[in-house]
C-alpha cells in the first residue's frame, strides 16, 4: 500500500473524542450529544443465526453473551481449527442459560484451517471472530464479502498488512451495511464512557502526558503438545506464545491500555514512537518476549509512555493516567477507579454497573435490529495498529513513525497451505539485527 492510500483525513483530538467517546458510532449523522447509556432500539421479530469461529474461552463468552443479546438469536455454526474445542465450548455453552438458543447439528461443526470459511457459508446472519488474531484479517475479509455482521475480538490484526486488510473490509462494511463491532470491551464500559466524555469536553485542559500500564503475569504459559501434531498444528495449539499468532503480548493483551490512550487522544495517531523490552523469564519456546516500554510522541507535543510486563513474582499494574494543563485523570482498571482532579473534581460512582462484555453485544445486535448496524472499523484498526508500531519499535530499536508502520510490508506469517507444512519456530526479535520492514 502506499501512503497516498493510508487514510490520513484525521480530525483533532478535541473534536473527534466528543464522538468518539461513545465508543461506537452508528452509520449516519453523528450529533455532539453523548448518551452514556447502552442504547436502546426497536426490534423486529426475525431470528439472527449466529456463527462461532473460535471455540476457545473468549469465543465461548461472547457466544453466551450474543445469545442473552436478543430475544430472537440462533447458535447454529461453530469453527475452530480443532475439533476438541467445539465440543468443550458447546458443553460450556449448554450448562448456561442460553442453552435452549443452541442449535447446532452436526454437520455444522466445522474445523480444519478453512472451518471459518465453512461456518460463514453455512446460512448465519452475524461471525463472532475469535480465533487467534493472525487469521483475523482474513476471517473479517471473507466475512464482509459474504455480507455478514461481525463481532471482532481485539486484536484486529498482528501486522501492517493486516491492518490495512481490516481497515478495506470495514470500509465495505459500511458500504454494505453491516454491524462491526470490536472485541475493545471497555469502549463499552460505562464508567470509561462517562470519563472519557469529561475529558472531550475539557475537564483536564489539553492533554500533554499519558502513562499507561498492563504489568501481570504470564498468559497461556505452558507448552502444549503431543506427538501426533505437525509443527504448524503445535504452533497452532500454543498461539499464544509467536508473534505471527498473538501479536506478541503489547498487541494481544496490552492493546487495551493502549487503546486507551489512543481514546483518550480522539483516535489521533501519534507520529513517531521509540521503544525497548526483552525477554528475560520467557525463554523455553516460542518467540514472544515478556516485557516491553514505549513512548508515543503526537504531533502537538503530548508523550504518550506505555509499559507492559507478563512476568511472575512482580507487582502489578492495569491503570491509563492522563496529566493535562487542567487537571489530571485516573482510570484504574484492576481497582476501578474513574477519577478527575484539578479544576474539575469527579470520581465515578455509580452503583450496578452493565457488564460491558454484554453491552458490545446488546448494542451491535441493536443496532442490526434498527437497521442502523455499528462500524468500529477505522478506531479498533488504529489501536491495533499503535500495539504493533510499538512493538516494531521495539523490536527493531529503530524510531518508527506512523507512516512508516502503516505502510509496513512485513507480514509475520510463514508461508503454509495445510497442517503438513513446514515451518519453523520463529526467531526471537533482537533489536539492532532484527529490521523495519
Amino acid at each position: 500500500m502506499t501512503q497516498d492510500s493510508t487514510p490520513n483525513l484525521l480530525p483533532n483530538r478535541r473534536d473527534f473524542i466528543r464522538t468518539a467517546s461513545t465508543a461506537v458510532a452508528v452509520v449516519g449523522a453523528v450529533g455532539p450529544h453523548i448518551s452514556l447509556a447502552p442504547r436502546a432500539f426497536a426490534q423486529n421479530d426475525a431470528t439472527l443465526r449466529v456463527g462461532l469461529v473460535g471455540c476457545g474461552g473468549r469465543g465461548t463468552g461472547a457466544a453466551a453473551q450474543a445469545l442473552r443479546a436478543d430475544k430472537n438469536v440462533m447458535l447454529t455454526a461453530m469453527g475452530d481449527a480443532f475439533p476438541d474445542a467445539i465440543e468443550g465450548s458447546i458443553s460450556a455453552l449448554k450448562k448456561q442459560d442460553v442453552g435452549e438458543k443452541i442449535n447446532v447439528d452436526p454437520d455444522k461443526k466445522f474445523t480444519g484451517l478453512d472451518a471459518y470459511q465453512k461456518v460463514i457459508d453455512s446460512g448465519v446472519d452475524l461471525v463472532i471472530l475469535t480465533s487467534p488474531p493472525g487469521f483475523r484479517p482474513q476471517h473479517l475479509e471473507a466475512a464482509v464479502k459474504a455480507g455478514k455482521h461481525v463481532f471482532c475480538e481485539k486484536p484486529m490484526a498482528v501486522d501492517a498488512p493486516g491492518v490495512r486488510r481490516v481497515l478495506a473490509a470495514a470500509e465495505e462494511a459500511k458500504k454494505k451495511k453491516l454491524g462491526l463491532v470490536a472485541g475493545f470491551c471497555w469502549r463499552y464500559h460505562l464508567p470509561k464512557r462517562a470519563t472519557f466524555e469529561r475529558l472531550a469536553n475539557g475537564a483536564i485542559g489539553d492533554i500533554t502526558t499519558i502513562y499507561s500500564t498492563y504489568n501481570t503475569g504470564p498468559v497461556k504459559p505452558q507448552t502444549l503438545t503431543d506427538p501426533s501434531w505437525t509443527p504448524l498444528q503445535r504452533q497452532v495449539r500454543n498461539w499464544y506464545q509467536f508473534a505471527w499468532l498473538s501479536g506478541d503480548h503489547i498487541v494481544e493483551q496490552a492493546i487495551h491500555s493502549i487503546d486507551m490512550m489512543a481514546w483518550g487522544m480522539g483516535d489521533v495517531p501519534p507520529v513517531r514512537a521509540m521503544g525497548t523490552g526483552g525477554r528475560q523469564v520467557r525463554t523455553s519456546w516460542g518467540n514472544i518476549w515478556d516485557h516491553f516500554a514505549i513512548v508515543y510522541e503526537y504531533a502537538n507535543g503530548a508523550r504518550g509512555f506505555h509499559f507492559c510486563r507478563q512476568q511472575s513474582g512482580c507487582d502489578n499494574d492495569y491503570a491509563v493516567k492522563f496529566a493535562g494543563r487542567k487537571g489530571d485523570c485516573v482510570i484504574d482498571c484492576s481497582r476501578n477507579i474513574h477519577s478527575i482532579t484539578g479544576a474539575s473534581e469527579w470520581r465515578y460512582s455509580e452503583k450496578n454497573v452493565p457488564d460491558m462484555y454484554q453491552v458490545e453485544h446488546n448494542e451491535l445486535f441493536a443496532s442490526i435490529r434498527k437497521g442502523e448496524p455499528l462500524n468500529d472499523g477505522k478506531w479498533m484498526s488504529y489501536s491495533t495498529m499503535l500495539g504493533i508500531m510499538g512493538r516494531m519499535a521495539a523490536y527493531t530499536g529503530k524510531t518508527v513513525t506512523w507512516e512508516e508502520a502503516l505502510n509496513s510490508q512485513e507480514v509475520l506469517a510463514p508461508a503454509y497451505t495445510d497442517w503438513n507444512s513446514e515451518v519453523e519456530v520463529p526467531a526471537v526479535p533482537m533489536p539492532g539485527r532484527t529490521k523495519l520492514i
